[in-house]
């Protein structure tokens, strides 16, 4: 029925206006118009649009200053704690020339140094940017040449491995006194709403990542959004799950401290493994965390009483996600480009429904519309590019004019002068119900393991390297559920371009997340018949053992065996050597922690993730799950160890059995799966 009427429309068009190009002709009715244009975008609310994110944050100090502002492992910080340290840091950076649209440098590990860095940078009135010290010193360096920032604050330990710069250094620990002696009370606000509270760097098309410019008023309103869209209250602990460097650690920061609520930072380590967020969700009493799908995917599913809302977002959310977490909770699929303060739409989902959640209708004083080439509206069910616009909008890229003025295009729509549009590059459509869903990427541009790609990037350090004539990197999921980037090179000569190297070479210029799991190494790329890479003709990668490093060994061992059986079911694979490494046989850090899960569901033992990147082979983990490290999953139960049968230490051991209770002997023959072990408890 909406085709013929959109026929009809056509129709009439052609015949009102013959010589219109039929790119410009008319689909959609005047009733359709505004249903798109204008009553599924009737978002407009008020908002605190004339403060500034300390204000805000500065309000809740004067209301509630004794409750827990953030909180890290056994340590916190009440909001008048917060508060006064966050004061006296700012009033420290004024007097090295940090205020208005002055970007500060932090790199910091985890801990409550963060919350009082980022409020101490917006209270001097200027803008932070956060910058992980795990990332190569290259990427570092760039994004501290490139952003200009004046000030950095970071730890005396990490002087040793940031690079130099130019930028006035501050050491929380290091310049803690002079710091204190700083007044303890609110600074005179020097920034305004429309003065930048934050940039972050995302992958750049041209090789080099470009900073995101995001301004205040949009924080502020993304804060009130959050408040009525998971009911967020001074009862509430929000967990700071992302990484610092992402823009969904803003937004977990902002949804706690501008509404009151606690938020906890967690040692990254235990973050990194499903079974170790578990234990944090426990623990720290949990009631709202947002997380990629891809992780939520490896959290073992057993009962967290206080998790009351999870938010996915990064990559799109599966149906079987949302059965397994949904019911009895609040579960929301989010979506949002860094460009538009991190969130620009939400749905929140039903455990009923069997059909993957769209990505939703946009949040308060926010506007979608998808358009196609010629930037008219596309009719419902019919894809185009998704069109941002609304509040939160970035101010554009840093030192990037010709590109901010290519993503960020006037508003047609609005009918207010110099509101703007920000083109996603996603593909979606709108729904019968008003909804958006996301269908994909139109340009290179990936998202993979819930991190946001840009494959010039990767294309571009790979291209550096001697010999290499072309290079092409693509997002295959070979394996259904497991995406993975594959480097195609065409060479003249392939020495030195062997699998180890390659990925030497990336791990030095770029994120762990970006670096290829394979490298497929070819004479000439394929071609289509007009000239362009035949990119659907790539071949699939071919697991080799000439691209590791190491020769074939086979398990020596009960224990090498079983985590021989668990590699090659987890990596697909053929075998795997017992000094093969996990991650040359392509493994990564999301199939790590389902590794790791494994190892405890079979060996009974918790292994800590960091093991596996210190000894990644067969041969360290099964050492390593004999070793005083690996603890038993159930601490109550004495640990298991293997004897040879009539030697001193049977002895000792049947001594210790015989201190057990008949209660706690029953638990350890439960609990042991080897039939041996319950022939010597007989014995």
């Amino acid at each position: 029925e909406r085709m013929m009427r959109h026929f009809q429309t056509l129709l009439e068009g052609v015949l009102d206006n013959p010589k219109q190009p039929v790119g410009y002709l008319p689909l959609l009715s005047e009733a359709e118009k505004q249903l798109l244009l204008s009553d599924w975008n009737n978002t407009r609310v008020a908002y605190p649009d004339a403060h500034t994110v300390q204000r805000l944050f500065e309000e809740w100090a004067e209301r509630q200053p004794d409750a827990p502002a953030v909180v890290f492992e056994d340590a916190h910080l009440t909001y008048k704690e917060l508060n006064e340290r966050a004061n006296r840091l700012a009033r420290y950076l004024r007097k090295k020339s940090v205020g208005p649209d002055v970007l500060a440098g932090i790199s910091l590990p985890a801990s409550l140094d963060v919350a009082v860095a980022i409020l101490g940078i917006l209270k001097a009135g200027g803008a932070f940017m956060n910058i992980d010290p795990a990332y190569p010193p290259e990427r570092i360096r760039y994004m501290m040449d490139d952003s200009g920032m004046a000030v950095l604050i970071t730890h005396e330990e990490l002087l040793n491995i940031l690079p130099q710069t130019s930028a006035v250094t501050v050491c929380t620990d290091r310049d803690a006194e002079e710091i204190a002696k700083e007044s303890d009370q609110n600074p005179q606000t020097s920034s305004g709403p429309d003065n930048l509270s934050y940039v972050i760097y995302t992958s750049g098309s041209t090789g080099k990542p470009k900073g995101t410019m995001l301004p205040h008023r949009g924080l502020c309103n993304l804060s009130r959004a959050q408040r009525k869209a998971f009911n967020i209250t001074p009862q509430s602990r929000i967990l700071q799950f992302a990484s610092l460097s992402f823009d969904a650690s803003v937004w977990e920061t902002v949804m706690a401290l501008l509404n009151g609520a606690a938020l906890v930072y967690a040692d990254r380590e235990q973050l990194a493994s499903g079974q170790g967020l578990l234990q944090v969700f426990n623990k720290q009493k949990i009631t709202t965390v947002t997380l990629p799908p891809s992780v939520l995917a490896v959290v073992p599913q057993e009962p967290v009483e206080s998790l009351r809302t999870i938010i996915t977002a990064g990559e799109k959310c599966t149906t079987d996600l949302v059965q397994r977490w949904g019911p009895g909770r609040q579960f929301v699929n989010a979506y949002g480009p860094t460009e538009t303060t991190v969130c620009a739409s939400m749905y929140e989902t039903d455990p009923q429904e069997e059909q993957a959640p769209p990505i939703g209708k946009p949040i308060d004083n926010f506007q979608l519309y998808v358009l196609d080439v010629y930037g008219n509206i596309q009719p419902v069910g019919v894809p185009g590019e998704l069109h941002i616009g609304g509040v939160g909008l970035a101010r554009g890229y840093l030192n990037r004019p010709d590109l901010t003025a290519e993503k960020f295009i006037p508003d047609p729509f609005s009918g207010q002068p110099g509101n703007r549009l920000y083109r996603s590059g996603d593909l979606a459509r709108f729904l019968d119900d008003g909804n958006v869903e996301f269908l994909g990427r139109i340009d290179h541009q990936v998202k993979v393991r819930g991190f946001r790609i840009e494959l010039g990037e990767i294309e571009s350090v790979l291209g550096e390297l001697p010999n290499v004539q072309d290079v092409i990197v693509l997002a295959r999921e070979d394996t259904p559920g497991d995406k993975r980037l594959v480097a195609y090179l065409a060479a003249g000569q392939q020495e030195g371009l062997d699998a180890p190297t390659l990925k030497k070479h990336c791990q030095q210029h770029l994120p762990d997340y970006m670096v290829p799991s394979a490298f497929v190494i070819l004479e000439a790329m394929p071609l289509t018949p007009n000239g362009k890479v035949d990119r659907k003709a790539l071949p699939a990668p071919e697991f080799s053992r000439e691209s590791l490093s190491t020769e074939y060994v086979a398990p020596r061992n009960e224990n090498e065996e079983k985590l021989a059986a668990i590699v090659t079911e987890l990596l697909n694979i053929e075998r795997a050597g017992v000094h093969d490494n996990f991650f040359e046989l392509g493994g990564h850090s999301l199939l790590a922690t389902q590794l790791i899960a494994h190892i405890r569901e079979e060996f009974d033992v918790e292994l800590p993730l960091r093991k596996l990147f210190e000894t990644p082979t067969i041969a360290g983990l099964a050492e390593a799950i004999l070793s005083p490290e690996a603890r038993q999953v159930n601490d109550d139960i004495p640990k298991i160890e293997q004897v040879e049968r009539g030697s001193e230490d049977l002895d000792a051991l049947l001594a210790e059995i015989d201190q057990l209770s008949e209660e706690e002997t029953r638990a350890l023959l439960e609990n042991d799966n080897e039939s041996d072990g319950e022939e010597t408890f007989k014995d």
